[in-house]
């Protein structure tokens, strides 16, 4: 903004006035300068700081992107760039293990997932070639093997089945190619906006219950391929697909032999390398890789049992049982996608879900395994790293790829080192299309049936697992059910929009229906075992007496309600007659602006009286809804008091808009007539945001409310020293400590503490606000300082601006100033609430 003087400010003060728009409307005491008042502090001693307003200006400078946060934002587009430098023959070693193990693992199960999604085996092994050839270049995940995953490739099938139907002149690979082309695009978009905090939405409960739901699903469509039973479609509901399971068991091929003894064998090659590794923790890397590469084994023993059995029966209707038939040699369907308004047309209602499977799973396993592994991903770059795989994938024949679970739990467990193991696997899939097709003609059908089915076994959530979501949070537990009951009885498509939008309903519900709490204040001391701590780091044998040293207790603020499951036995006090200090508990928005003010009205009108018995002369004059006693009945008060103060903890707001505000300016009118002729004095403590505070203070909140009167009001401020840690203070404090362990560690050498063994440090409350004016050794240490000491006054500032007298620092400091001007107001000295004033 330009100048007060300047020709854009006199222009802008003009149009202004010509609209009506009062700019000074933020001073209702028409003051020209900011007047201080008499301030409990010297004020001399301490540094002027007045707050100054954000502007528009400012807020519009920080969202605009600068020439340095472009070259940040596309260097951290490739993240290779920032480790492949320092790649060395350690980690190399590391990477080839783990690649060839996973590419070991991937050729076999892209296969049956191709299966899954009504396509040809080899568009499993084209999508896995690019999916870890390209993932790479964007990772921020070691862990993460991007290829064919059992759900995407059911939602994939369920898309070309159900385009099949409708427009059955599209072939079923170019739907999933298209599919993935169109996800790609958003994905990646998403990501280059850095939007990745969108899949925080979706709660681990809608999850679980997705994958859970998925699994059940995938598992129980699979039962007629592996024991050979056909005649009905395995695309129906789960439960429709039991029950005609049951109805045609008696189908049942000599498939059943080899899937049912392939799935046993697995299991048992699992079980048993896990036995043998608890019991033989030296080999356990052994039995890792020898139950890693089961599904390997497994396909090659039963394909050369099919080679035996079926080499002179080569004819489809010749076969003994289904195996997987010709997968050509090389990338013979690598071509340009074919994208038109038809093609999307056709599967425009399956997208969103679609975009919530490659999200929801990458994203989770992603974050899982940076948990584990000790490093942090980049939601937002691994939106790129899939939009981009499913973007160029297609040019070589893929569909739609995501991160799998289980193939990154095993290049996890193998011990890579880089996302560089990726490039390894492409090649042993690479190997796999131009070398092995010929034995891949002998693969049995129901092996691969077998194969998914114990691969999706791992993506069920154990009870376990559930229990401990009901002992977190019974209501999520509820959740995860109904989504797993839908994903059952209807489909893998309605359980996800069920899960998220049920949990996108408690969500709205708990932030609408937020519970604001009353809070009290409770005295404590710090106690280790039978000794209690002051401030100071000084130990007291006897808590009774320990009271009566001022840096020994503190004042904290605890719910009057004792909603929250602290000590019964403690009863917080009211904080003074007529003062209520109100915490909101989950922000502060036109949601749940209502209900929170409403709540605190009740409250207030509850325990307190208006200041003026007699505003209603008349029975007539008294409103409708406040129809005072029966006739012939005084109104009684008790000794309810009247209300003075109101004191906000926005120690749990960020933001606060239109409606919030404009609620607040009316329940402060509402009482103000409640308690005229005086006013009601608001005190904001904890403001988190400068927004905020401008905010508030264009609602008229932060200073006094004008009443003819300056002289009664009366400024507390909370002052800090300046210096931070090369201050005097901090050095006298430093030294202070030093003589503390000094001091401590010769106590230990005597056992002066041996006999508290190993206690745990927590806070003892105290019922007598006493404290005396005894001066302690450390202060007196800051006193006797060169800093401190001959008469040199320390150097202080205003923690909040001077011209905001309400706004405070914390609780405490809010509650001193409204005691003080409560007290003053009624000619007495103020006395504080317990803690000394500065």
């Amino acid at each position: 903004m330009a100048a007060p003087g300047g020709t854009t400010s006199k222009v802008g003060h003009g149009l202004a006035k010509a609209l009506g728009i009062k700019l000074q409307y933020r001073n209702p005491q028409g003051l020209d300068d900011i007047s201080r008042g008499e301030s409990v502090f010297s004020v001399h001693s301490a540094d002027n700081f007045i707050e100054q307003e954000p502007t528009s200006w400012e807020w519009i400078r920080s969202i605009m992107p600068t020439g340095g946060g472009i070259l940040h934002w596309a260097y951290n587009l490739f993240p290779f760039v920032h480790w492949i430098g320092r790649y060395n023959l350690q980690w190399l070693s590391g990477d080839l293990v783990a690649g060839i193990t996973v590419g070991c693992v991937v050729v076999p199960q892209s296969m049956a997932y191709a299966r899954l999604a009504e396509l040809a085996p080899e568009y499993g092994l084209y999508s896995s070639f690019m999916g870890v050839l390209i993932y790479w270049f964007f990772a921020t995940s070691k862990d993460i093997t991007i290829g064919p995953v059992a759900v995407m490739s059911t939602v994939t099938g369920n898309v070309v089945d159900r385009v099949a139907n409708t427009n059955p002149e599209f072939e079923k690979h170019v739907v999933a190619s298209s599919l993935a082309v169109i996800c790609g695009c958003v994905i990646t978009a998403i990501g280059l906006v850095r939007a990745g905090w969108i899949v925080d939405f979706i709660s681990l409960a809608a999850i679980s219950a997705f994958m859970t739901g998925s699994a059940i699903n995938i598992a129980v469509g699979q039962v007629p391929a592996l024991m050979g039973i056909t005649g009905f479609s395995n695309r129906e509901a789960t439960y429709k697909v039991f029950i005609n399971i049951l109805k045609h068991l008696g189908g049942t091929k000599r498939d059943a032999a080899m899937g049912l003894t392939a799935l046993t064998f697995l299991y048992l090659i699992r079980s048993a390398c896990n036995f043998f590794a608890r019991k033989q923790p030296n080999r356990s890397k052994m039995f890792f890789f020898i139950a890693t590469l089961r599904t390997a084994f497994i396909i090659l023993l039963y394909t050369l049992i099919s080679f035996l059995v079926n080499r002179n029966h080569r004819g489809k209707n010749q076969r003994l049982f289904a195996i997987l038939g010709d997968v050509p040699r090389g990338f013979k369907h690598a071509a340009v996608p074919t994208m038109n308004t038809s093609i999307i047309k056709a599967y425009a209602g399956d997208i969103p879900v679609s975009i919530i499977v490659l999200l929801i799973e990458h994203i989770a396993i992603a974050k899982s395994f940076g948990r584990v592994n000790n490093y942090t991903i980049d939601a937002s770059q691994e939106l790129v790293a899939i939009g981009v795989t499913n973007l160029l994938g297609p040019f070589l024949g893929a569909y739609p790829a995501t991160g799998s679970f289980s193939r990154t739990a095993i290049k996890s467990k193998a011990g890579v080192r880089t996302p560089f193991a990726g490039v390894i696997t492409a090649l042993v899939v690479l190997l796999a299309i131009y070398a092995l097709p010929a034995v891949f003609f002998y693969i049995p059908n129901s092996v691969l049936s077998a194969v998914i089915i114990h691969a999706v076994g791992d993506l069920i959530t154990p009870p376990n697992v559930v229990y401990q979501f009901w002992r977190v949070n019974p209501l999520e537990v509820i959740i995860f059910f109904l989504g797993v009951i839908v994903t059952v009885f209807s489909s893998i498509e309605d359980g996800i929009y069920t899960t998220i939008s049920v949990s996108a309903g408690v969500l709205l519900f708990r932030v609408v229906k937020a519970q604001g709490r009353f809070m009290g204040k409770v005295k404590v001391h710090s106690a280790v075992g039978d000794q209690v701590v002051n401030d100071e780091g000084k130990y007291h044998d006897n808590p009774v007496a320990a009271k009566d040293e001022p840096s020994s207790a503190r004042t904290i603020f605890l719910p009057l309600e004792h909603k929250d499951d602290y000590n019964p036995q403690i009863k917080p006090q009211q904080a003074y007659p007529g003062i209520f200090i109100y915490r909101f508990s989950e922000g502060f928005n036109y949601p749940n602006a209502n209900h929170y003010l409403d709540y605190m009205v009740q409250t207030i009108f509850k325990q307190t009286r208006r200041t003026n018995l007699h505003s209603y002369p008349k029975l007539g004059d008294r409103p409708w809804n406040d129809p005072g006693p029966k006739r012939g009945r005084e109104e009684e008060y008790s000794d309810r008091p009247t209300l003075k103060a109101i004191i906000l903890d926005f120690s749990s707001v960020n933001n606060i808009d239109i409606t919030s505000v404009q609620n607040l300016i009316d329940v402060r009118n509402q009482l103000d007539r409640y308690v005229a002729p005086e006013k009601v004095d608001w005190h904001v403590a904890c403001i988190n945001n400068r927004w905020t505070k401008r905010a508030l203070v264009s609602a008229g909140f932060g200073y006094p409310t004008p009443t003819g009167d300056s002289s009664r009001w009366k400024p507390i401020f909370s002052v800090a020293e300046i210096g931070g840690q090369s201050s005097a203070a901090a050095a006298a404090e430093s030294r202070a400590h030093e003589q503390d362990l000094k001091r401590q560690r010769t106590q230990d050498e005597e056992g002066g503490l041996a006999r508290n063994g190993g206690v745990v440090a927590g806070d003892v409350v105290s019922g007598d606000d006493g404290a005396s004016s005894e001066t302690s050794d450390f202060k007196q240490t800051i006193a006797d300082s060169k800093a401190y000491g001959g008469g040199v006054t320390t150097r202080v500032a205003a923690v909040h601006g001077l011209n905001l007298p309400l706004f405070h620092v914390d609780l405490t400091s809010a509650l001193q100033s409204a005691v003080a001007n409560v007290e003053r107001n009624r000619g007495e000295e103020p006395r504080g609430v317990g803690t000394k004033l500065l």
